[in-house]
C-alpha cells in the first residue's frame, strides 16, 4: 500500500506479466492495482506505483495473453475497465473504455 494509505484494505488477485518482469496485484479497499519491477538477479519486488481501477472493489483483474492490456472487474461498481500496459515501464493507463455488467468476479480469455 501507498505509506499514505490509512483506510482498510484485502487483496484478491496477483499476476505476473508475460514478459516476467513485473508483478500486479489488487487492492480492494484502496480500488487500485499495485505494480511492481522485477529484479531480474535477485527476483525482488520494487513498487512502481499505484492505479487507480476508476471503480469499488476490484474483485478480480486479468492481463490479455500479450500482456498488452489489463482489465479490472470492479465488483462494487458493476464495470471492467481496461487500461494499457506500458512494456517498458509496467504502468498502466485506463484507455476510457468501460463494460457495464453486473458484479464482475471473473475474466477468462480464450
Amino acid at each position: 500500500m501507498p505509506p499514505a494509505f490509512t483506510g482498510d484494505n484485502t487483496t484478491s488477485e496477483i499476476a505476473v506479466a508475460p514478459s516476467g518482469r513485473f508483478v500486479y496485484a489488487s487492492n480492494r479497499g484502496h480500488d487500485s492495482i499495485v505494480i511492481f519491477r522485477v529484479d531480474a538477479a535477485t527476483g525482488v519486488l520494487e513498487p512502481v506505483g499505484w492505479e487507480p481501477t476508476r471503480g469499488k472493489t476490484p474483485r478480480f483483474f486479468a492481463l490479455d495473453p500479450a500482456g498488452s492490456f489489463l482489465y479490472a472487474a470492479n465488483q462494487d461498481s458493476d464495470t471492467i475497465v481496461a487500461f494499457r500496459v506500458d512494456p517498458h515501464a509496467g504502468t498502466l493507463t485506463a484507455t476510457g473504455h468501460v463494460v457495464a455488467v453486473g458484479s464482475p468476479s471473473s475474466i477468462v480469455f480464450r
